[in-house]
C-alpha cells in the first residue's frame, strides 16, 4: 500500500479542522494511539495500539518534491501487550508515542489533527495511491489541502514524531 504525505505543525487544531470541513471533509473517528518505535534495519517498524485494537506497520518514506511518498504494510495483532513485550525483547524500542488523533476524510484523503505527547499540534495529510496508479495524480489533492490551512512548502516536516522528540532532547 502506499500514500502521499504531508506532516506539519499546528497552532490551531479547531480553526484546521474547520477549514477542513469546509471543503468538504467529514469527521470519521477521534483516536487515541500508543506506537511503539522498534529497531529494524530497515524502514520503519511500529506496534500501534487504540482501545479498538492493535497492528504491526512496517513502513519506508522517500521525499519527492517536499512531499513524502510512503509504502507500508499492516498486519492486524491479537494480543498486543505480548507482542510490545517480545518486540521489545528481541528488536528493542527505539520511541514510544501517545497521541490523540482527529481523522477527517473526504474521498481518498485522509487528514489527521494530532495532539502528540510533549511535542504539540501537527497535521498529517495522506492521500491513499491505488495498486498501479502514479502518485502525482494525489498530488493536487494534497496542495488544495495544504493551501486552505496556510501550510507552505517549507513548513513540512519529514521525520516521524519520535525523531522530532529525539532532535528537541537535549543532548546526554
Amino acid at each position: 500500500m502506499r500514500n502521499l504525505e504531508a506532516k506539519f505543525r499546528l497552532r490551531d487544531v479547531d480553526d484546521a479542522r474547520a477549514r477542513a470541513l469546509a471543503i468538504g471533509y467529514s469527521d470519521r473517528a477521534l483516536l487515541h494511539q500508543r506506537d511503539t518505535f522498534f529497531r529494524v534495519p530497515k524502514g520503519k517498524l511500529k506496534l500501534r495500539e487504540e482501545p479498538s485494537g492493535a497492528w504491526l506497520i512496517h513502513y519506508g518514506r522517500e521525499v519527492r518534491d517536499s512531499l513524502q511518498l510512503s509504502q507500508y504494510e499492516i498486519v492486524p495483532i491479537a494480543d498486543a501487550a505480548a507482542t510490545r513485550a517480545m518486540m521489545s525483547a528481541t528488536l528493542g524500542v527505539i520511541a514510544e508515542v501517545r497521541k490523540e488523533r482527529t481523522l477527517l476524510m473526504r474521498a481518498n484523503v485522509r487528514l489527521h489533527l494530532d495532539r502528540v505527547e510533549g511535542l504539540g499540534l501537527f497535521g498529517e495529510i495522506e492521500a491513499v495511491i491505488a495498486d498501479g496508479e502514479d502518485p502525482e495524480r494525489r498530488r493536487a489533492a494534497v496542495d488544495e489541502l495544504l493551501a486552505v490551512l496556510g501550510i507552505a512548502r517549507g513548513d513540512l516536516i519529514d521525520v516521524s514524531y519520535f525523531e522530532l522528540a529525539a532532535q528537541a532532547a537535549p543532548p546526554k
